[in-house]
């Protein structure tokens, strides 16, 4: 119990908490400004480089403008004109000289060494000395790698032969220091692409550097070994020319690049220079001319338009997007105040009609959205031959209010139409005849909408909307271009296919916000009036009384309805389901019960009180069943109000006396009617089911008896909150009196035609005098007449 109550307190909040209210105009207005975000600045100045421009434009206050790309281009060339560093190894050359002499020298004493110890081996003739050749190749192996190159076997016999003279060593030596002092780079190709600005050349060892710009002296790798013979032919002309290869061969093998590039130290330097470079600012002073007219737009006058737009642009956004939410919130409140708030229709489930119409001006706001971007392209874009305002003029607004008319009503339509032509209308830059042209198609689409009770009135009403819009769309061509550029053809096709977009638009859409927020439309409500429907043919077979009591309270209401201007067929759809409870214990209610035989005449009245509020609760569950719709269901709740259920109220106080009962014990749950819809079927289901306890239904006893039941609801204060006023209170009795009296009219007794013997009729006209009863007929009469039929209605 206390889940339930907690739920219906929830459901309660929702559908009437103002705060939900002020939840649902707020976010409708965040999701707006989101959607109207990309237009909030308008581009007024489209300009690109070598375009003419169109006129004058001037700074409208001083400020600054930062050229990035004139600042980048002046990081590149001071990064350009960083010289490469280059390492200079100036020891290179005294370490592989050193080395050279060094490895020399040891291998003459070796030599030496293995003379003098042959010869010592010679005198001992008990040890027998290694071979020359076997000692010579474990020298060759250590001298190899001594000094770091591989040696023939022909050139090492060579120098075997010469001793590893010292002369040798020190040619070598100076060749090799003078090539490699003059500078030897891996790859002369690279160096030399620097030889316009030239290269710093830096000593690793002192740090110390100079700036080098006769690159071509120095030698690359290939290069070097080539210059061997060419310095070496000084020293080397009078020597052996098998020695003077070995000695050629050596240096050629020993040289090494002693100057390499240096790219991190290079690139560090560049990203230093570039780092060092300021920005390039230009400023612009109040009034300043940025453009001329008829002039030819540089890159700088370019940049300058460029940053006026951005700056404009960053500083009036903000207040651009609260300006526009300001307007949005103001136009959305005051419409709320004077065309929704005190609507009667509206206020039934007035968050959930807010949350809908909500729903609806989004969806509309996304179509504007989705063409906007398409009709700014083909403004800026004429190869496309079609106009931007034919574009605007399919857009489907209209469908917008056509499916609020079908859900509420058209009161409320007419000013969302002109809320959601205000919005579109800033979507596309404040145009002022794309309000007047949306204002118009959508609340004529309502208008001819308001009334539809088929399929086929969604597709009418394109039509008809389609007429409108190429009429509307004409006027507004001749506004804003008279008679230039006027593609007639195409402005009608566009414009006509709005209107048919529309109703298709509303056909898809209406039935599934009907779905989702539990909606009755007209459409809907004439099929479930259908009295085909199984739960009416289970009515009329299970409780027949009530099915007949239910079809004449639909057409009372229906009647009713039509001459106060409330809903007929919702009113008569409600007639018809209001007692559909009563099916589950049919002969407990009096229209059902046969032979005179009463089910309560047994029963405690508190009973029978239970028994006859139960169809109520039952009805609903039943409608909810049947999927019959919310508003169905609460007229089936509320159709009896408060109502005292007098007979057996006063048949308890006889059994327990007046004091032992409690008046409010014997009346319905209620609640009381809410709309005039319930209010009729209460004041129906009273009136035809008391009309059936007159003996003699006169006309005049039906309108007594009329008069005084109403009157009694009146007074009871039962038709209180469904705003029926008292000249609808005179207007319904006079229609339920006619229905009554039509149902109810006297009629003649028609006499059995008497014939003479020669077969001609006797004179016995109704008009001229009443036939007598015949009180019964024997069984003689009905065996000797040829027409009768036998037990007729009793089998």
């Amino acid at each position: 119990m206390n889940i339930e109550k907690k739920n219906k307190a929830i459901k309660n909040f929702f559908a009437s908490s103002k705060s939900i209210r002020w939840f649902i105009l707020i976010g409708f207005t965040i999701i707006f400004t989101i959607i109207l975000y990309p237009t909030l600045i308008i581009t007024k100045h489209s300009y690109k480089l070598g375009d003419v421009a169109e006129r004058d434009i001037k700074a409208p206050k001083y400020f600054l403008i930062e050229d990035e790309e004139a600042e980048e281009e002046n990081r590149k060339k001071a990064a350009e004109e960083v010289l490469t560093v280059y390492d200079n190894n100036a020891s290179l050359s005294v370490k592989l000289s050193r080395n050279v002499k060094q490895v020399f020298a040891e291998m003459a004493d070796i030599f030496e060494a293995y003379k003098e110890n042959q010869g010592n081996a010679s005198s001992n003739k008990e040890i027998k000395p290694l071979s020359l050749n076997e000692k010579l190749r474990q020298l060759k192996e250590s001298f190899e790698e001594a000094i770091g190159i591989t040696v023939s076997d022909d050139a090492y016999k060579i120098l075997i032969e010469e001793k590893f003279s010292n002369n040798i060593a020190d040619l070598i030596s100076r060749i090799l220091t003078e090539i490699i002092n003059n500078g030897v780079v891996i790859n002369k190709d690279i160096l030399l692409k620097e030889s316009d600005k030239g290269i710093i050349l830096r000593d690793v060892e002192t740090m110390t550097e100079k700036v080098v710009y006769d690159l071509k002296s120095l030698y690359g790798l290939d290069q070097a070994k080539t210059m061997v013979r060419i310095v070496g032919q000084p020293m080397l002309k009078d020597m052996n020319y098998n020695l003077v290869n070995i000695i050629v061969d050596f240096v050629q093998k020993l040289i090494q690049p002693n100057i390499t590039q240096n790219t991190n130290e290079t690139e560090e330097r560049k990203k230093r220079a570039a780092a060092e470079i300021k920005p390039v600012i230009y400023k612009i002073k109040t009034g300043e001319m940025l453009l001329r007219e008829g002039e030819i737009i540089t890159k700088v006058q370019l940049l300058k338009l460029k940053n006026l737009q951005t700056q404009t642009k960053k500083e009036r956004i903000l207040a651009i997007s609260i300006g526009a939410a300001m307007i949005i919130l103001c136009l959305l409140i005051l419409t709320y105040i004077l065309h929704i708030k005190h609507n009667s229709r509206f206020a039934r489930n007035h968050n959930k009609n807010l949350m809908v119409m909500a729903c609806m001006l989004i969806i509309i706001l996304l179509f504007a959205r989705l063409f906007a971007p398409l009709s700014e392209a083909l403004n800026q874009n004429s190869s496309f031959g079609i106009s931007p305002s034919s574009i605007i003029f399919s857009i489907p607004i209209a469908s917008g209010a056509m499916t609020i008319c079908l859900l509420l009503c058209f009161n409320i339509a007419i000013p969302f139409a002109m809320v959601a032509a205000a919005c579109t209308t800033l979507i596309f830059q404040n145009r002022f005849e794309i309000f007047i042209y949306f204002l118009l198609n959508s609340a004529m689409a309502a208008y001819w909408i308001q009334n539809c009770t088929e399929r086929k009135v969604f597709i009418k009403t394109g039509l008809k909307l389609g007429l409108l819009n190429a009429v509307l769309s004409t006027a507004i061509s001749f506004y804003i271009s008279g008679f230039v550029d006027f593609k007639i053809l195409e402005v009608w096709a566009f414009a006509f296919m709005g209107g048919i977009v529309a109703g298709i638009v509303t056909t898809g859409i209406a039935p599934l916000i009907e779905i989702a927020f539990g909606y009755t439309t007209d459409i809907t409500l004439l099929e479930l009036a259908n009295l085909e429907r199984p739960i009416l043919r289970r009515l009329m077979i299970e409780a027949p009384g009530t099915y007949h009591h239910s079809v004449i309270v639909g057409n009372m209401v229906e009647a009713a309805a039509a001459e106060i201007g409330a809903n007929p067929l919702l009113a008569k759809t409600c007639g018809y389901y209001h007692d559909i409870g009563k099916i589950k214990k049919p002969l407990y209610f009096i229209e059902n019960q046969k032979n005179g035989r009463n089910k309560h005449d047994k029963l405690a009245p508190s009973m029978s009180k239970h028994i006859l509020v139960a169809h109520v609760k039952e009805g609903v569950e039943m409608a909810k069943q049947n999927k019959l719709g919310q508003v169905i269901i609460d007229t089936i709740r509320q159709h009896h109000g408060t109502n005292l259920i007098a007979y057996f109220y006063e048949k308890a106080k006889k059994q327990k006396g007046e004091d032992a009962v409690k008046v409010d014990d014997f009346r319905y749950p209620g609640p009381k009617p809410q709309t005039k819809e319930a209010g009729l079927v209460m004041l129906a289901d009273v009136v035809e089911a008391a009309s059936r306890t007159l003996d003699n239904p006169t006309p005049s006893r039906i309108q007594g008896l009329v008069q005084n039941l109403i009157n009694k609801v009146f007074s009871d204060g039962q038709i209180n909150n469904c705003e029926l006023t008292l000249k609808d209170l005179h207007k319904i009795a006079k229609t339920f009196n006619r229905i009554l009296s039509g149902i109810h009219h006297h009629r003649i007794d028609y006499p059995e035609k008497s014939y003479s013997k020669n077969g001609k009729v006797k004179d016995e006209s109704p008009d001229r005098q009443q036939a007598k009863r015949t009180k019964n007929f024997s069984g003689n009469d009905a065996e000797k007449g040829s027409g009768h039929l036998k037990r007729l209605g009793l089998s």
